[in-house]
């Protein structure tokens, strides 16, 4: 039986693996740990304890995550392979023998979520939704379909024909469309065409429906109005395909304009290498060899689908009206120290630190300290990052108005932050145009770090108000990206912070950080120091333990830490969503290290990790830090990150007791790492209280956001039954 909960289970008995321990073999493959991570997102749309929709909006997560793979990890492997590039991965694999891995698994996979969307589709129906093709619609449907295609579909449309005068169109990445084999009736002539499906207009077209909810997938919509399209012309045949292309960025190390630089590179990205070609299964020969030609992809590129292209925009099926199908509503809490204070974030922070768990405590706190500074006659100043936001940011807005009041506003905005390049640049554009000073950092380095200070005339001195976060500052991504805020207005983190937008627009190097370390200058190594810290402890006889949670782990020097430290004696306990290249529970290796992946209702997306200092955890007297970084290379070495430590009781105790004890305690929505790499869904014995940790969240208020708590008034682990 495979045993979750990390806070009370013993660790199980080590495996013994005919690897070399020495070897890169210790290392497990960053790529299929990652197609790994996604088998457990789509497994939990076969989790029939999940609600119907949810299930769905897991396999349309599934989807995304597999085409973004393919268009950065994939692509990036490829080009390698492509210009004959032979270095080693950390497990010892060539970029040319991990694509023909990563291609197995990724087959697999989307056979799978095929099968999952068949099952899903037949209990939808048994629920009242219906998903139709065209040859079951009825009269009245395809009287009423024509009014819609002719007013909503038809002025987007652009049908192309193919022939010598009309060379093959560009299809931008994730471009779809359907390839008709035509004939003129008059004549019998062959006409070849693509007929682009705008992605303008919703995949999926509602039907009027007398009991229940019925739709149809546009691209059917467009078959059966074809002769609108092609007067005169009958289908011989057709076929759908989606394209992805190489996604990657690459910018000139001397962009003397970073930001025109990036305009350009995105433009590029639009037109990059296709790595991978979806087409319908059973496609006509003729319009299968043509579209690979113009395309140019060899047979290893083709994935021929046998069920639905574009499982990801599944997602538009996810009624809200349907909340019998959804999750149960949760409505994120307003700290009761803020309410306690009307309302005053400043107010609430000098009462003493605070740190928010969010989507459990509601985002808006973050928003209303930014809102409620730029409106302050007594704020002088305020400094930001900015690494993703949403479209129309009231982060943004905030601070454009401050900037518009007189304030000092610097904006740190990341152009690099993959995906959200172009809004980025807007936003840039929109702060400078409030009178913003906009940096953009390094061109050799990403910004990652979550990070905003206040600097407000209270009397004769200046005081910062400080944030530091572990996730984005988003508020839509908020809503089910587990984070923390940290609010302080502790005047060492104010220096270390100010020191570091110090180090972001003049390059100044920061010395004298107190309580704080960053990537790329000492985060690292403050964590092997930490890491050796428990080593020597547990060869002193000591209590030795380490309890961190991550998104992922994948740095080489950090993992043979902890294997050293775990051969001294030190038990270690991980919580990692993703990818995970360390070994957990290997004989001669790894014996007290034990892993284990949380996917729930909510994303795991905090950083933490808990030193226990000579202590057993949970401790008062632990070594506690959140951080903005992940454990891999990019984020230790090439990344200006954050590592914070926690010094106020309050915050310390609601991080190791509360936030961390409940993520070890977990077993309803666990994984636990094998030493093979794989991963298996944690049973629960029926006598067994299947503790929840994002349930135990929702009825549980953060400890340091609570009036008059304490440190030692942390909440028992348990929550309502399921």
């Amino acid at each position: 039986m495979t045993t979750a909960n990390f806070l009370e289970g013993d660790y199980q008995a080590p495996t013994t693996l005919d690897i070399d321990l020495a070897s890169p073999a210790r290392f497990v493959n960053r790529e299929l740990s990652w197609l790994g991570f996604n088998w457990r997102v789509l497994e939990e749309a076969e989790n029939e304890r999940v609600p119907l929709l949810e299930r769905l909006r897991f396999l349309s997560i599934s989807a995304t995550n597999l085409d973004e793979f393919y268009t950065v990890r994939v692509a990036g492997l490829r080009e390698l392979a492509n210009e004959g590039n032979t270095t080693p991965g950390l497990d010892g694999l060539s970029p040319a023998e991990q694509l023909v891995v990563i291609d197995a698994g990724a087959r697999q996979l989307m056979a799978r979520q095929q099968t999952v969307f068949t099952t899903l589709q037949a209990a939808m129906a048994e629920n009242g939704i219906f998903l139709l093709n065209r040859q079951e619609l009825n009269d009245d449907d395809i009287v009423y379909l024509e009014d819609v295609f002719l007013e909503q579909v038809f002025p987007v449309l652009s049908p192309l024909a193919i022939d010598p005068a009309h060379p093959f169109p560009f299809l931008p990445n994730e471009g779809f469309a359907l390839a008709l084999q035509l004939e003129r009736r008059s004549d019998k002539r062959q006409l070849r065409a693509l007929l682009p499906v705008p992605a303008q207009i919703k995949r999926f077209v509602p039907l009027p429906s007398v009991d229940g909810q019925r739709f149809l997938p546009l691209e059917d919509l467009l078959l059966l109005y074809i002769g609108r399209l092609f007067p005169g012309y009958a289908i011989k045949g057709s076929c759908a395909f989606k394209v992805l292309r190489d996604s990657d960025l690459e910018v000139e190390d001397e962009a003397e304009d970073l930001v025109r630089e990036f305009e350009t590179a995105l433009k590029r990205r639009r037109r990059g290498e296709v790595v991978r070609l979806k087409m319908s299964a059973g496609s006509p020969a003729a319009l299968k060899t043509l579209i690979m030609s113009e395309l140019h992809v060899t047979d290893e590129s083709v994935v021929e689908v046998d069920g639905m292209i574009g499982i990801a925009d599944l997602g538009e099926l996810v009624l809200e009206n349907r909340p019998d199908l959804l999750w149960p509503p949760f409505t994120p809490r307003v700290p009761e120290r803020v309410q306690d204070h009307d309302g005053d974030m400043f107010a609430a922070i000098r009462q003493k630190d605070m740190l928010l768990h969010h989507p459990y405590e509601t985002f808006d706190m973050v928003v209303r300290f930014l809102a409620q500074a730029a409106r302050d006659p007594d704020v002088v100043a305020i400094k930001q990052t900015l690494y993703r936001t949403s479209k129309r940011s009231p982060i943004v807005s905030a601070l454009c108005e401050a900037a518009e009041d007189g304030k000092s506003v610097t904006a740190l905005v990341e152009l690099k932050a993959r995906f959200d390049e172009a809004a980025n640049i807007r936003q840039s554009r929109r702060l400078e145009r409030s009178g913003a000073h906009v940096v953009y950092g390094f061109l050799n380095y990403k910004t990652h770090a979550k990070i905003s200070t206040v600097v407000r005339r209270e009397g004769d001195r200046l005081v910062t108000y400080t944030h530091f976060g572990t996730g984005n500052y988003h508020p839509i991504t908020a809503r089910i990206y587990t984070d923390l805020s940290l609010f302080t207005c502790d005047a060492k983190l104010g220096r270390d912070a100010t020191k570091v937008f110090n180090y972001l627009s003049g390059y100044a190097q920061p010395d004298g950080l107190q309580n704080l370390a960053i990537s790329p200058l000492n985060l690292k190594q403050t964590l092997l120091d930490r890491i050796a810290a428990e080593a020597e402890n547990a060869k002193a006889g000591k209590p030795a333990m380490i309890w961190a949670k991550m998104n992922s782990l994948i740095e080489s020097d950090v993992i043979d830490a902890l294997y050293a430290a775990s051969q001294d004696g030190v038990k270690i306990s991980l919580v990692i969503r993703g990818i995970c290249g360390l070994r957990p529970g290997v004989a001669g290796l790894s014996e007290n290290i034990r892993v284990k992946s949380i996917v729930g209702r909510f994303l795991e997306h905090s950083r933490i990790v808990c030193f226990g200092n000579g202590n057993a955890l949970p401790s008062k007297k632990a070594k506690v830090y959140m951080s903005s970084a992940d454990w891999m290379g990019r984020n230790l070495n090439r990344r200006v990150e954050t590592l914070v430590e926690i010094k106020n009781a309050t915050v310390k105790a609601q991080i190791v007791s509360q936030i961390m004890a409940a993520n070890m305690a977990d077993v309803t929505q666990s994984w636990v790492m094998a030493a093979d790499g794989s991963f298996t869904r944690a049973t629960v014995p029926d006598d067994a209280f299947p503790f929840n940790c994002h349930r135990f969240f929702m009825e549980n208020p953060s400890l340091s956001g609570r009036g008059s708590a304490g440190a030692s008034d942390v909440p028992q682990l348990t929550h309502t039954d399921d």
